[in-house]
Parts: C-alpha cells; structure tokens; sequence
C-alpha cells in the first residue's frame, strides 16, 4: 500500500456511473479490474461501452496482477487545481500492464522521486486508501 496519500486533501475523486461502477468496486476491493470484449478478448481501458474492435456491447471484467512497466509519463511543474499547489513537481504515468493485452492505464508512480522514472521502469500496483469507501490504484517500483 501506498504510504501516504499521492494528493492532498481536496483533490477531487471519481464518480462511479453506470459504466464504471464495477470498475470502482474492483478497486474497493483492491482488483484492478480491467473491461474485455466478451465477444473479440480485446482489454480496454477506460472502461467503455463499445469495443473499438469489433464493436460488440459485451463485456467482462478479468483482474490484473498489476505488475508493468512505464509506457510514458510527464512530471508536471504547474499547478492545475488549487489541491496541487503544494505538492509540484508530480509525475502523471502511463502503465503498460503485463497482463490484460498490454492494455494502457494512467495513474502516477510513488515512493520513487521523480528523478528516477523512465520509460520501460518495471511496476507494480499499490492501493491508496482515500476514504472508507475510495481506494485508488497507483504504481510503485517493483521489487522497491
């Protein structure tokens, strides 16, 4: 788990809709979940309501193991919300996952200065817990 908070407080958080809902419950639950096309495999992620390869409306979640690999990231040096102000620099990641087709997720990477990061840095998922309702996924060095 995460050690502390990656945000301060007053950052605000998602909203589950209809289309998410299983999503945010997987995090709950400490599972990054991870849409498939029930009908093609193909893993997408944001979760959404068409499959941009075959175009079915079926979908399934599998869970991945959370381990991957940095596809890219930027270290922002401007505050875009007042709830960031104190905290620039941050790095906003883009993770490769191992599993689940390769799919792309975005979350940042913690416990590591951002100094360190570079592209192919291998991962692994850790669990910030915002509230007794909210955890959010996020990224650490693997084996650190």
């Amino acid at each position: 788990m995460a050690e502390s908070p990656y945000f301060p407080d007053g950052m605000p958080v998602p909203l589950p809709d209809q289309l998410t809902a299983d999503f945010w419950e997987g995090c709950a639950a400490r599972e990054l979940r991870i849409q498939r096309c029930a009908s093609c495999g193909t893993h997408r992620h944001v979760p959404a309501p068409i499959c941009r390869a075959c175009q079915s409306f079926e979908y399934t979640w599998d869970v991945s193991n959370g381990t991957g690999r940095i596809f890219s990231y930027i270290v922002v040096h401007h505050s875009v919300h007042p709830a960031t102000d104190a905290i620039v620099p941050y790095n906003v990641s883009v993770i490769e996952l191992d599993d689940c087709g390769g799919v792309l997720v975005t979350s940042n990477v913690v416990d590591c200065s951002n100094d360190d990061l570079y592209v192919g840095m291998p991962v692994r998922v850790v669990w910030e817990q915002v509230d007794d309702s909210l955890s959010l996924y996020r990224f650490t060095r693997a084996g650190g």
